[in-house]
């Protein structure tokens, strides 16, 4: 059986992007992006929507032909993101998908990821796409919910929410650490809460 793992970068306030902020916030450093280029290397999955489709793939090309605004590190690991293997689920984009390696999955997400986990050979892990991530929160399918923390907070600025409408989660840690000096990774064991203790189950 595969393992599932929700990953996801946000800031202090619990903000997936901001306006007027680039990508990473403008905060990563050379530790942290060798280490996701380590992870791309790791065999895993990649389980994302339409809208991160289209946000990545053109991130990952524009890395590759080494577009401005992007340092040599950041677009190593964008262009590692080719090879990896991806199942993007929408209803809105048509196969043959332009981005490497990526296939298009048109049906319920969560049913299909239920089914992979039967089945599919190696890991599996989320990018971006928080309504899906929810979707497989809420359904008990994550093994791993897994962040990396940015030293910021976005109360004016910030979009993208990425816990609401989540269901009660609790959080056991298994793993943590830092890099360069200021982004903390925190990776948990969830489980969903059908009620919270001092309720009695009402």
């Amino acid at each position: 059986m595969s393992r599932l793992m929700v990953d996801m970068i946000v800031t202090l306030d619990g903000y997936a992007s901001g306006e007027g902020w680039p990508g990473w916030w403008g905060l990563e450093g050379p530790e942290y992006l060798a280490w996701l280029q380590q992870e791309a290397e790791k065999r895993y999955t990649i389980l994302l929507g339409a809208n991160t489709y289209r946000l990545m793939s053109g991130m990952s090309e524009q890395g590759a032909g080494g577009g401005e605004g992007f340092s040599e590190d950041e677009s190593a690991s964008l262009t590692a993101l080719a090879a990896v293997p991806k199942v993007v689920f929408s209803s809105s984009l048509t196969a043959p998908l332009r981005w490497p390696n990526s296939e298009l999955v048109a049906g319920d997400a969560v049913e299909a990821v239920r089914q992979m986990k039967q089945t599919h050979p190696g890991p599996l892990s989320t990018l971006g796409s928080l309504s899906l991530c929810r979707s497989l929160v809420a359904a008990g399918l994550v093994d791993r919910f897994r962040l990396v923390v940015f030293p910021l907070i976005t109360g004016r600025t910030g979009s993208e929410r990425i816990y609401d409408g989540y269901p009660d989660v609790a959080l056991e840690m298994v793993d943590s650490r830092t890099f360069d000096g200021r982004l903390q990774l925190l990776e948990y064991v969830p489980r969903v809460i059908d009620h919270p203790p001092l309720s009695g189950g009402r």
